[in-house]
């Protein structure tokens, strides 16, 4: 592989990010892995899809019932993951002249008026009470609900500030529906090794040394993943000769979720950081050095299910940076809906300006 220029590493985490995103819009919250290898012609996805698209036009969201997650979606657009992403891009290029500090105040208009205007996503429940709290003139610092889902939203910000801890400050602050430690700890663990990466580390190398700063529950869960990852090589392993191994892997790493609604869910698949985290460190692990292993990896992420739009930020934009822009095949940048929208944006931040 043909170590990407940084440049090309900042452009591949964003559109990894939200080429991996769009790819699970079809399938986003259908929690069924063998549903969706049937309905998708028993193969891996190969493009992108609208809503519930080979499956009835509704995914199964266990304890939510069957239900059109992004109604106002089509294929080649993105879940409220990449949705809010853009809009972090979008606010970073109204305030490219000079590099400013990230501050929540300062983003919560247009994040209002996209909400109101322009979105056609899930709006999660978080993103609803911060809403209220905004409407009804809650201060900034006490913004968010206690949620332990995932919610990695700065990915556009490597392309505007370089120094880490910088890059940590923005992960928080732009999950700023969420007030949750393992959740906010979640975007900070993917800035730092998202940074790492792009700056010449490798992925295996920038997730363990991560782990080590962070200790404790993000350790454990990486510790976690690495185990599994190992598990799911090893030729000789029960897990390994499963068909859907990837599916019995990452539903392994947490505990089931037992939500008194029709079933429990599967928290390995589902939102919480303590799922999503080792499901995403495991997809990175199991293709960072194999042949289009970016595609690859989000392709698989996708396969399985469940919330895998949030996995599939955290896989993309570390794959992303490690194998860079190129990597993302011409198909792909050609039906992703917002492809050209989004690279003029990036263009004009202060570490892409000029290339």
């Amino acid at each position: 592989m043909n170590k990407p220029t940084k440049q090309e590493a900042i452009k591949g985490a964003f559109f990894g990010a939200i080429v991996g995103d769009a790819l699970c819009l079809g399938s986003h919250y259908e929690y069924d892995a063998k549903k969706i290898y049937e309905a998708y012609g028993q193969k891996p996805i190969e493009k992108f899809m609208s809503p519930g698209e080979m499956m009835g036009g509704e995914t199964n969201g266990i304890g939510w019932g069957q239900r059109n997650y992004h109604p106002g979606k089509s294929a080649g657009g993105t879940t409220d993951y990449g949705d809010y992403n853009i809009v972090v891009l979008e606010h970073l290029c109204a305030i490219s002249d000079e590099v400013r500090e990230f501050k929540v105040a300062s983003i919560i208009p247009h994040w209002m008026d996209r909400l109101e205007n322009s979105w056609g996503s899930w709006i999660c429940t978080m993103t609803k009470e911060t809403y209220s709290q905004v409407k009804q003139g809650v201060p900034v610092e006490r913004l968010g609900g206690i949620s332990n889902a995932m919610a990695i939203r700065h990915v556009a910000a490597h392309a505007y500030y370089d120094d880490e801890n910088t890059l940590v400050d923005v992960a928080r602050k732009s999950m700023f529906t969420h007030r949750d430690v393992h959740a906010l700890g979640g975007g900070e663990f993917f800035a730092r090794v998202t940074h790492r990466v792009i700056n010449g580390e490798k992925p295996s190398d920038a997730i363990e040394m991560v782990a080590v700063q962070m200790g404790g529950f993000f350790a454990d869960k990486v510790a976690q993943a690495i185990t599994k990852y190992k598990e799911e090589g090893d030729e000789n392993s029960a897990l390994h000769k499963e068909q859907f191994n990837d599916d019995l892997a990452i539903t392994s790493m947490a505990r089931l979720w037992d939500i008194g609604r029709s079933e429990p869910i599967k928290v390995g698949k589902a939102s919480p950081t303590e799922g999503t985290l080792p499901g995403a460190v495991y997809f990175i692990l199991k293709y960072a050095d194999k042949e289009d292993g970016l595609i690859k990896a989000l392709q698989a992420n996708t396969m399985v299910g469940g919330d895998n739009a949030s996995r599939s930020i955290a896989i993309g934009m570390v794959l992303g940076a490690y194998m860079g822009v190129n990597a993302i095949p011409q198909e792909f940048k050609d039906t992703l809906t917002q492809w050209d929208y989004c690279e003029g944006m990036l263009n004009k931040l202060p570490l892409l300006k000029g290339n």
